[in-house]
């Protein structure tokens, strides 16, 4: 995986002349007559409650304000069915004018979105922090937008660790090991959860073999999926955790990140792998949690993993003018860190991410911030990516099972992935 590097946030700020709020908004009032544009975002509210919408029509009531020519339709999804749904309403002819999803490789590459030059002024466009406008390329051209990030951190929980005997958080593969021994020894549930379910196994998988030392793709962006670095990781995991019954009652393959994160807050998880917005949610149940940068083989891993989610203007209405106004809105500095702020995320932009680092309000994620320059992220301008995560999510569960062969299992989702690739 090739390494994405971080501009240093207040030095880039500066240099690009944006250390003053982005307005963004290009005031359209009834020039172009009365326009509907129809926006589909995901919910980000992990209590169930309705957050997202309150957010989305907040900001909507503000964007209409300032243009009374244009109305936003808006539309909320659960992640379990925002992308299909996007992709129904594509295949229907009915495509969104925005969508705020996990992926839009698919679409760009069927010449279906708008490049983010054709819509977003410049102050805003050059305001993307630099790695995850490469992600959102495709063929040196970006049409995925960055409207929110994270990275992941290793979470414990710091009272179980005292009753097991746990002095210190794990910086190696076999302090892991060994802590999930001595959790496992008194009883807690889950020593190490595991989520290698088809939620989000791609990007539990991934953290794993960043911190083996390699990833999915190689330094000219092919896949390596079934390397001999990789291998070994699976291997590990299978033989120093699965097989010693120190994942839990649920076998990997079967857990979800949803389910595992609800177990952390309920205090029956010693040590996982999590992203900001579970600090939110093991507070607001009183779990008393630390958290460090993700054990390597022999020491801290070489990089931390990297998520983006998009948002995307389909061209199929023609409302490109329209579209582009109300993201360059979105992108107003305190509409990215209202959002990110409130769901325990991170800014995609340069002046918003300096300013919550900067800010005392926003302490507690300091540390996924400054995990931010050794990040990596997934393929996922590549068009093959969507078939190949399917193909993780799918099997790489078992390849971790006690009597399971890793390198049987990634042999064949490298493969498919090979010929993904060579389809593109």
């Amino acid at each position: 995986m090739q390494r994405r590097r971080f501009l240093g946030l207040a030095a880039a700020a500066s240099a690009l002349g944006l250390t003053g709020a982005v307005s963004g908004c290009s005031t359209l009032g009834g020039e172009t007559g009365d326009v509907t544009l129809k926006l589909v975002a995901a919910d980000y509210d992990l209590g169930g409650g309705d957050s997202t919408k309150k957010y989305w029509a907040g900001l909507i009531s503000a964007f209409e304000a300032k243009n009374p020519g244009v109305r936003i339709q808006l539309q909320v999804e659960s992640w379990d069915d925002v992308d299909r749904k996007v992709a129904e309403m594509v295949k229907a002819g009915q495509a969104p004018d925005i969508a705020q999803i996990g992926a839009y490789a698919d679409y760009a590459a069927a010449g279906q979105l708008y490049s983010a030059d054709e819509l977003l002024s410049i102050r805003v466009q050059a305001n993307f922090l630099a790695p995850l406008v490469t992600a959102g390329e495709q063929k040196r051209t970006q049409y995925g937008l960055p409207f929110v990030a994270s990275t992941r951190l290793l979470f414990f929980n710091e009272e179980l660790f005292a009753n097991a005997g746990v002095d210190a958080p794990p910086t190696t593969w076999d302090e892991l090991a060994a802590a999930a021994r001595k959790l496992e020894k008194k009883g807690v549930k889950y020593p190490f959860a595991l989520p290698l379910g088809p939620e989000e196994a791609q990007v539990e998988t991934m953290m794993w073999l960043l911190s083996g030392g390699d990833g999915y793709t190689d330094a000219t962006d092919h896949y390596k999926i079934d390397s001999e670095s990789n291998v070994r990781t699976l291997e590990w995991l299978r033989t120093n955790l699965v097989a010693e019954g120190l994942t839990g009652p649920v076998a990997p393959g079967k857990l979800n990140r949803k389910a595992a994160f609800a177990a952390f807050a309920r205090g029956e998880v010693g040590m996982l792998n999590g992203h900001p917005s579970l600090m939110k949610q093991a507070a607001k149940q009183g779990v008393k949690f630390g958290k460090v940068a993700l054990p390597g083989v022999s020491g801290k891993a070489r990089a931390t993993m990297g998520v983006a989610d998009w948002i995307m203007g389909f061209k199929q209405s023609g409302h490109r003018k329209e579209i582009g106004a109300f993201l360059d809105f979105v992108f107003n500095d305190e509409n990215v860190l209202k959002f990110a702020g409130d769901n325990g995320l991170l800014p995609a932009t340069v002046t918003a991410s300096a300013r919550m680092e900067s800010d005392p309000a926003h302490a507690d994620l300091r540390e996924f911030l400054q995990a931010l320059p050794d990040a990596q992220l997934p393929p996922v301008g590549k068009t093959s990516w969507a078939q190949v995560s399917g193909a993780i999510k799918k099997d790489i569960g078992g390849a971790v099972a006690p009597d399971a062969k890793p390198a049987e299992i990634l042999g064949r989702i490298a493969r498919e992935a090979t010929a993904a690739e060579n389809a593109e």
